[in-house]
This record gives structure tokens, C-alpha cells and sequence, in this order.
């Protein structure tokens, strides 16, 4: 028996003969109401809501499609369902156009009615279920390993599972299953920060053989050997998006490109685009950066997005130091439609063997969220955020470029320089008047806080940071903390609390995708 009694509405001019079908469904706990004709069915609609509505194609009077017409003018959400004895392709073609929920061909049995039913009525009830019940299969293995997970790899195996979690559990309306999995989600980030702390020095060192692919290795590790088969590389690095908005929007590429490897790599520290991004395309780490390239590295680390001025140039560097002489495109666009100025450039991407897109706009979102109230409404919850991400893409006009690029035979790296993170625990830090702004990370003298809540790195060059004077020091918020200045401490939580903030360390933040695809 339902909960709630689903309310069907069947239209027939045969419907005495289709009595035993309608004892089956009431038996099942549904609440049937019949018509013989298309007119009455019509008035019926405009007096009761109903679930689901049986319409048979061939009526006197209205004919099926005619009412259904009729009966979506006046509530065009309710599925409707024709029951009909043609195959022919025409009227199917018709029936689906016009936005029919399902199609049956006579002679139909209950089980097919009642399949029907349960694939438009009952599916969010059914999926709720199913997914609920498979997560809490899967929560006690999970846990376990997340207790367990003492190398890269495991971490990389955790992160995938819960994000595929997360996805699954917001298709369904179970809250208390959100619950569990955000708890779970923590104890798996708590897990995540001790095991950095205890071994990002060691990630640092080349010979390493332990050492996961960072920042600083994705194009000589990802990028080149692709060019060195002679192949033609589109890389496509969207600021800021993380593992579960890559995998929120992998369909989007489907019509044009084909997943080779859905990898994920991990970001440095400070897990923010001036210190990361910068990394990538260097192919140094920062501190080495500033030693090669001191024209290159600015040392004011609140002026973000001037540090990032020299990326094209850093790239060269790059493909010079590794013996390459590819021709280059590199284009960094900020404007929400960065569709329209790629394809002006099509002609030059073309005419390259490499060519690198930057786009800024996810992190353009998590920063106004942060500032404008519209955002935040917009972008409330994660699964809100994932979609903000695919509906910008959609409409952005880079499927017109992955069009184009398929249809060149271009392979493509999608990639990102960091993730981002929801925080929601404030942490005290006293500095000077001239320490960063980032509130998930700090560099500066005589920083004040509680040593146990952060990552502390008092020498910045152990991990390979550069500081601008032999007093500095670094400390990470970790998990979902931010860091907060007493002064106005309460109107300075309430602005930043639940926004998304990068810098730390979190899962989200430092395990990152890198994605190749070849066109189809």
C-alpha cells in the first residue's frame, strides 16, 4: 500500500472491458477515476490534481493527442501516458513531441501499467530507497578504510567514493542520509589533514617513489609525452572546479570527446591559484620559481590576480628547459563568455600544437557567492554549486570549441590548479598589519594562534615556499576551518561563514582533476 494514495486518471471508450485491470491497480493501493471520452477527462483534470494520467489514443470526440494538448495547458507537469493499437512510427513520433511520459501499445497487462506507474510516479521514492539503502551498505567499508588509508592512493580511492556518494545521495530526498555522509565526509577530511601534515614534506622530494603527480609535474607528466607521439593538445584549465563539478559536468563533452583516464593529482600548498597555478605551468615549485625567475614572482601575496601576470611566460620557460619547440596558443579568459572571444581565436588554435585556455569564471562564482546575496541563494548547497557550474558551461559557448577541436582531432586535458572547500569553523589568528588576507591560509611574523587547529611551517622553504623575509612563517587552515580576526570577530564569521574558500588543506582542495579526452 502507498503512503500517500497516487491518484490515476484513465481515459477509454473501452474502459468496462478494462475492469480487471483497475481492480489490480486499486488492489495495489491506487485510487483510479475513468472516462470514456477526451472531453470529460478534460473537465476532470481542471477539478483534480492527479498523478498520472492513461490516455487511449483513439476516442470518440477528442482524439488522445487532442487531449492531451488540452489537459498540458492545464497542468503541464502531470505525466500522461498514451495507450494506443498502432506501431505506426508516425504517431509515436508525435506522442513523444508532445512531451508524452510514456507510450504502451494494446493489448497492455497490469504489470505493464503498473511498471509505468512506479517509472513516473514512484521513481524518487524508489531511487530514495535504493540509493539509501546501498549507501549504508557501502557506510561501514568506507569507514574503514578511511581508519585504513595510509597512502596517496587510498586517499585518491576514498575521495572518489565519497564524491560518488554525494552525487548519488542528492538525486534522492532522504536527508538524514545527507547527514551521514557530510559526518562522514569530516571524519574523512580529519583523517585527510593529519595524514598531510605527518607526510607533505616527503611528497616534495623527486625521489620519492611514494611522491603523487603534483602540481608542478602536470605538463612534463600529463601534457608532454601526449606531444611527443605527435598528437595535437588542447589543455583547458578551469580555475577553482573540483572532482565532483568535473564529474557534474563530464556529460557535457560527451557529444565530441571520449574519456581516455578520469585521473585525479594533488595541488601544493597554498592550494590557491597564485601559489598553484603558478606551479603548473612553471613546472617548478614556487620557492623556485622565485629563484629562476625573480622577474617573474611578485611577493605582494594579496595582489592575486597581478602574481599570475607571467603564466604564458612561465610556460615557455617551461617548454624551453624540456627541449621543446611546439607553437604555442595560451589565451586567460575572465569574462563569463568565454566562448565568444576562444572562437574569434579559432584560427590561431588551430595553427598550434599546444594550446592553453585559462578560465576563471567557477572561481569568479565561489568569490561572488561570497559577496552577492543572489549568489548565495543560488549556490546554497553543494549539489546547487555543481549545478551553477554545468548551466555557466552549457551556456557559455565552449561547446562550439570542443566542437571545433573534435572535429581537428585535437586531444584534450580539462585540469584545474585547486579546489575549493564550504568552511564553517572559525579559527582565532592575531598577525601584522601586512599578513595575507586568505582566510584559509596566513604568511607573516609573529602570526598568534593555536598550533594544534593548523599546519604549521615555520621554515617555508621545508616545503619548498618562498618567503619574503627569514621571519615568516606559514599555517593552513584545515577541514572546514577559516581563519578569523578577533577584532569584529562576530560580523567577520556571519560574512564568511558557509562560503566557499580555498588555501588549506581539505580533500576537496588538494585532490584535483586531470582529465584526457580524445575527440570522437
Amino acid at each position: 500500500m502507498q503512503n500517500k494514495k497516487i491518484r490515476i486518471l484513465w481515459a477509454d471508450d473501452e474502459i468496462d472491458l478494462l475492469k480487471p485491470h483497475i481492480i489490480f491497480l486499486e488492489n495495489k493501493g491506487y485510487e483510479v477515476d475513468t472516462s470514456t471520452n477526451g472531453s470529460d477527462a478534460i473537465d476532470m483534470v481542471k477539478e483534480q490534481q492527479y498523478d498520472i494520467i492513461f490516455l487511449d489514443e483513439n476516442m470518440p470526440g477528442y482524439t488522445g493527442l487532442e487531449t492531451l494538448s488540452q489537459i498540458k495547458e492545464i497542468n503541464s507537469n502531470v505525466p500522461v501516458v498514451m495507450i494506443t493499437k498502432s506501431e505506426e512510427e508516425a504517431i509515436m513520433d508525435e506522442a513523444i513531441g508532445s512531451k508524452m511520459a510514456d507510450y504502451l501499445i494494446k493489448p497492455v497487462n497490469p504489470k505493464q501499467m503498473l511498471l509505468t506507474i512506479k517509472k513516473n510516479v514512484n521513481k524518487r521514492e524508489l531511487v530514495t530507497r535504493q540509493t539509501t539503502s546501498a549507501y549504508q551498505m557501502e557506510f561501514t567499508k568506507l569507514g574503514m578504510k578511511i581508519n585504513d588509508s595510509l597512502s596517496i592512493n587510498d586517499w585518491v580511492e576514498v575521495y572518489k567514493k565519497l564524491t560518488f556518494w554525494e552525487m548519488e545521495l542528492s538525486t534522492s530526498d532522504d536527508k538524514a542520509m545527507d547527514e551521514v555522509l557530510q559526518m562522514q565526509k569530516n571524519e574523512a577530511n580529519n583523517a585527510f589533514c593529519r595524514f598531510v601534515k605527518r607526510t607533505y614534506q616527503e611528497w616534495l622530494n623527486p625521489e620519492n617513489p611514494d611522491r603523487p603527480v603534483m602540481s608542478p609535474d602536470l605538463f612534463r607528466k600529463r601534457v608532454f609525452p601526449l606531444l611527443d607521439q605527435g598528437k595535437k593538445v588542447f589543455v583547458l584549465l578551469i580555475d577553482n572546479i573540483r572532482y565532483d563539478q568535473w564529474r557534474a559536468l563530464s556529460h557535457v563533452f560527451n557529444d565530441y570527446y571520449s574519456v581516455v583516464n578520469d585521473e585525479i593529482y594533488f595541488s601544493i600548498l597554498p592550494t590557491a591559484t597564485m601559489y598553484a597555478r603558478n606551479s603548473i605551468f612553471a613546472g617548478l615549485m614556487p620557492s623556485d620559481i622565485k629563484q629562476v625567475y625573480p622577474e617573474y614572482w611578485l611577493e605582494d601575496d594579496n595582489e592575486e590576480g597581478g602574481k599570475n601576470s607571467f603564466e604564458e611566460e612561465l610556460l615557455i620557460k617551461q617548454m624551453t628547459r624540456n627541449g621543446r619547440k611546439e607553437k604555442l596558443f595560451f589565451e586567460k579568459v575572465t569574462s563569463s563568455k568565454p566562448g565568444r572571444k576562444s572562437t574569434e581565436n579559432l584560427n590561431r588554435i588551430l595553427h598550434s600544437d599546444l594550446a592553453v585556455l585559462v578560465l576563471n569564471f567557477v572561481d569568479m562564482i565561489s568569490h561572488a557567492r561570497t559577496e552577492m546575496n543572489m549568489i548565495k541563494e543560488l549556490a546554497g548547497t553543494e549539489a546547487a554549486y555543481r549545478s551553477l557550474t554545468i548551466s555557466w558551461f552549457k551556456y557559455s559557448g565552449l561547446t562550439d570549441l570542443l566542437k571545433e577541436l573534435s572535429a581537428n582531432n585535437y586531444e584534450l586535458i580539462l585540469t584545474t590548479d585547486h579546489g575549493t572547500i564550504k568552511v564553517d569553523s572559525p579559527i582565532k589568528v592575531v598577525g601584522e598589519r601586512n599578513t595575507n588576507t586568505n582566510l584559509r591560509y596566513k604568511l607573516g611574523r609573529n602570526l598568534k594562534y593555536n598550533s594544534r587547529e593548523v599546519f604549521e611551517v615555520k621554515r617555508p622553504a621545508d616545503v619548498r615556499l618562498p618567503a619574503p623575509n627569514v621571519s615568516t612563517s606559514f599555517i593552513f587552515a584545515m577541514n572546514q576551518d577559516f581563519f578569523a580576526y578577533p577584532n569584529n570577530f562576530n560580523y567577520f564569521v556571519n560574512y564568511y561563514k558557509n562560503t566557499f574558500q580555498h588555501g588549506g588543506i581539505s580533500l576537496e582542495e588538494m585532490l584535483i582533476p586531470i582529465v584526457h579526452m580524445q575527440p570522437r
